[in-house]
């Protein structure tokens, strides 16, 4: 779960599961990963996909690193959610307000302009094409990442993702039905917008990034409540369990983003695991290498079936310079989570990492677990980087093209792609499995030209 520290490889960086964010945010929105509050937000959101007759596993829920508040969907069946946003949340119930919301434009088919076209692009991609920037990553290389400013770029997003009133009211009425259905209280929807009502009376380059790419007017809000408060479950209580969720989250969030702020939001006296939670992670981006160590460890002795727990003890360890030490520690995670695709990503970087004199065993582990990987992370552009690796140093040449030449195509960089993939179809056989992937490559990148 390489939650957020510096190596960005790409402009996400996904080490160990969870992404790579340093404490010191970037002043453009970085794509992060972290199989914790994926699985948080995807249980929360699985009844509203069903209610809306979405199939949950074509509806993928992206993060976003950003101070700014805001949601939106783009690129097909993608919602993407600022860190920013889930932090000024209160309580679940408000975070699935949101979620509703977004998928009443899913379900309204308010975003379908352009969708084709990033239907085979990475994450980084698609916000790269909101911001108008384009392609800003052409390698693997962390210098490479452009310091872009979102007040730049903030004419070209809010083109792009802003909503017509109509669309939004309809988006509203929608995602009310839809908690309705899920038997889920609204009320987090009116509360959240009561926090985002403000922001129509400050100049608009004040406002929130959520306001200006969805309008809200008092008569939208006026109309939420009214229907909120006929709801049958408008008194519902949130399940306990969503409100220690929703704490674990944001204690990762602090942690990980700004651990300077974790000693005065997390008093000496809390000792809840949320806060545990939030100190043993600002340890470890603070590099304070056997307090942090210590900590993930009694909460690993306090829960030792918390998968999370464990793979950040891994995370930590290839941080610290102890890899191999962190293969124990991925390989218990996926034990309590095999489904977890992110975790095994993180065990084959390690594998490929403890694999100094290229031994085979190693290198074709970890092949194994990205292959598996591969299934459910088809927009994974550090999945193919490492399985490039794994093949070039197992001798597998024309493999670690092949796989070269997939990251390229998610990256949008379609000249690279296809340099590769010619060269496979000049010392492959025709009609072997590598000659056909390469094949489809050219021929997508010959109906999708954009360099």
């Amino acid at each position: 779960m390489n939650l957020f520290k510096i190596f960005f490889i790409t402009l996400i960086v996904i080490l160990a599961g969870i992404p790579s964010i340093s404490s010191a945010a970037p002043k453009s929105p970085t794509i992060i990963r972290d199989t914790e509050i994926e699985s948080i937000l995807r249980s929360w959101a699985t009844p509203i996909f069903k209610a809306a007759n979405l199939n949950p596993d074509a509806v993928h829920i992206i993060i976003v690193q950003s101070n700014a508040v805001n949601a939106f969907v783009a690129g097909g069946s993608n919602i993407f959610f600022y860190t920013g946003l889930i932090n000024k949340t209160e309580n679940a119930g408000e975070l699935i307000g949101v979620i509703a919301h977004e998928t009443g434009h899913i379900a309204g088919g308010h975003l379908i302009k352009g969708r084709e076209a990033m239907e085979r692009a990475s994450y980084e991609s698609i916000i790269g094409t909101i911001l108008g920037i384009g392609v800003a990553i052409i390698s693997g290389d962390s210098a490479a990442v452009p310091a872009i400013s979102m007040g730049g770029n903030s004419m070209a997003m809010r083109k792009y993702l802003a909503h017509s009133r109509i669309q939004e009211s309809s988006a509203d009425q929608a995602a009310l039905t839809f908690l309705e259905k899920a038997e889920i209280n609204p009320a987090g929807m009116a509360s959240f917008m009561d926090k985002l009502k403000a922001d129509n009376y400050v100049p608009e380059n004040q406002q929130s990034e959520y306001v200006r790419t969805h309008p809200l007017v008092d008569r939208r809000v006026d109309a939420l409540k009214e229907r909120i408060s006929s709801s049958q479950y408008n008194s519902a209580q949130y399940p306990a369990l969503w409100k220690e969720q929703h704490a674990r989250m944001k204690a990762k969030l602090t942690g990980f983003i700004n651990p300077e702020q974790v000693s005065w939001i997390y008093d000496d006296k809390d000792k809840s695991i949320a806060a545990r939670y939030a100190r043993a992670i600002a340890a470890y981006q603070n590099n304070k290498v056997d307090d942090a160590l210590n900590k993930i460890s009694a909460l690993i002795e306090t829960e030792p079936k918390n998968p999370y727990f464990h793979e950040l003890k891994g995370q930590m360890l290839v941080d610290f310079n102890r890899v191999s030490e962190a293969v124990p520690n991925y390989k218990k995670a996926i034990e309590l989570l095999p489904k977890a695709s992110l975790f095994r990503i993180a065990l084959a970087h390690a594998l490929i990492e403890s694999a100094t004199q290229n031994e085979k065993d190693l290198l074709n582990n970890a092949v194994e677990q990205l292959e598996i990987a591969l299934r459910n992370e088809n927009k994974s552009t550090r999945i193919h980087r490492l399985l490039a690796i794994a093949y070039g140093r197992l001798g597998a040449n024309n493999k670690a093209q092949i796989h070269l030449a997939e990251e390229a195509v998610l990256q949008r960089r379609f000249t690279y792609a296809k340099q590769q993939a010619e060269h496979i179809l000049e010392t492959e056989n025709e009609g072997s499995k590598l000659w056909i992937k390469a094949k489809d490559i050219i021929s997508f990148i010959e109906t999708n030209k954009k360099e």
